[in-house]
């Protein structure tokens, strides 16, 4: 609901419908990832990670109140925006890595396909409802009171981490030294081609081809012409999809580079097809289909780094992991708003196809090699 609400403040009110500002928005709330990496890892690796979640939840709450009482008060500015934009991000960065790592810490390694799925319905089962939900709030209500709203979750969030049983959590281990940093973890993942390459196919889908608050609220308003209300009800259409795409890798045991390279051709087949499709009808059609092949490759390749990965290093690797997830997509970001303000959102849209058409020959070159080699090797 939050997303919807800042998009849309700042597409409507704060600034001329502009693709660009939303793109920045993006960049500053996703970009930290990658500058943190190195500490955000280590400090992932040696922390309790439920105590270190209680905390980034209770800041992240707090980021959402003072939002939202600047709208509700009409002192907000788009350097405001910005501003909290990038203390999100910043938090995110420890944040989402050990978010990640505590869902081993819940179920165990032999679980950890399934649960991570099942995590991702849950997620988009929110997203399903969300957007619709924030549409109708701001028509009625302004976006500011869906940032107090999104404030008050994290209280129920931060109840839940208190109220878990720590004796029955799976711990994972820790590293003793404090001197191994990124120059450290990048040499353990090129150790691993398989694991490099999946955070390469990772790095080209999502610098520019997950940007969907960019290619949604910009094919909403100026190609469709719609309101708040469509702009909820398309990016809804998209988490139905994610909730498919997760129910189909729930039911894999074990991730594989062949399944990555197979929904990264069909995002770039489904993704041209919407560029140019003409109904917003059949445009929500292709968001869904979207947002389940988004959902299987990004699924897949977190199951896939978290288990081919040694626990000591787990916090690190996924830092890494989420510094490429959410950090290059808003690298992308301004460009694929510039494209859209420039061009239009259709070819903003055809060029993140076109990604999802990279990554799939990036897997395809790199696992026909692997084969080559195996087989003159026996």
């Amino acid at each position: 609901m939050q997303r919807i609400a800042q998009d849309w403040l700042v597409l409507s009110e704060l600034t001329q419908h502009s693709g660009t500002a939303v793109g920045i928005i993006m960049a500053l709330q996703f970009g930290p990832p990658i500058l943190l990496i190195s500490f955000a890892g280590r400090v992932v690796d040696k922390v309790d990670h439920r105590k270190l979640l209680i905390f980034t939840q209770l800041f992240l709450a707090l980021t959402a109140f003072l939002l939202g009482i600047l709208v509700l008060t009409h002192s907000i500015t788009l350097w405001e925006v910005y501003l909290f934009a990038g203390l999100v991000g910043c938090i995110s960065a420890f944040d989402s890595p050990a978010r990640q790592i505590f869902i081993t810490e819940l179920v165990g390694e032999s679980n950890l396909p399934n649960a991570l799925a099942l995590n991702s319905i849950l997620f988009n089962s929110a997203q399903l409802t969300g957007p619709a939900i924030a549409g109708i709030f701001i028509s009625l209500f302004g976006s500011g009171w869906v940032f107090i709203l999104n404030g008050m979750s994290f209280i129920v969030v931060i109840v839940s981490l208190t109220l878990l049983k720590k004796n029955q959590l799976f711990k994972s281990s820790h590293v003793k030294s404090t001197e191994q940093g990124l120059v450290h973890t990048l040499s353990y993942i090129k150790q691993k081609p398989e694991l490099m390459i999946v955070l390469v196919m990772l790095f080209i889908l999502g610098t520019y081809g997950l940007n969907f608050p960019v290619y949604i609220s910009t094919m909403t308003i100026n190609v469709f012409h719609g309101n708040a209300h469509l702009f909820g009800i398309l990016s809804s259409t998209m988490a139905i999809g994610s909730i498919l795409g997760g129910i189909f890798v729930a039911n894999k045991k074990y991730p594989n580079l062949q399944l990555l390279i197979l929904s990264s051709l069909l995002f770039f087949i489904v993704g041209s097809v919407a560029a140019w499709i003409p109904s917003e009808i059949w445009f929500g059609i292709m968001l869904a289909s979207l947002g389940a092949l988004t959902q299987v490759f990004t699924t897949t390749t977190n199951s896939f780094v978290q288990l081919t990965t040694a626990p000591e290093m787990r916090g690190r690797v996924m830092a890494v992991y989420m510094g490429i997830f959410l950090g290059c997509t808003p690298l992308g970001a301004p460009f694929a708003g510039w494209i859209a303000d420039i061009l239009s959102p259709r070819w903003s849209l055809f060029f993140a196809a076109l990604s999802g058409g990279l990554a799939a020959l990036v897997g395809y070159v790199f696992k026909k090699r692997v084969h080559k080699f195996k087989t003159h090797t026996i």
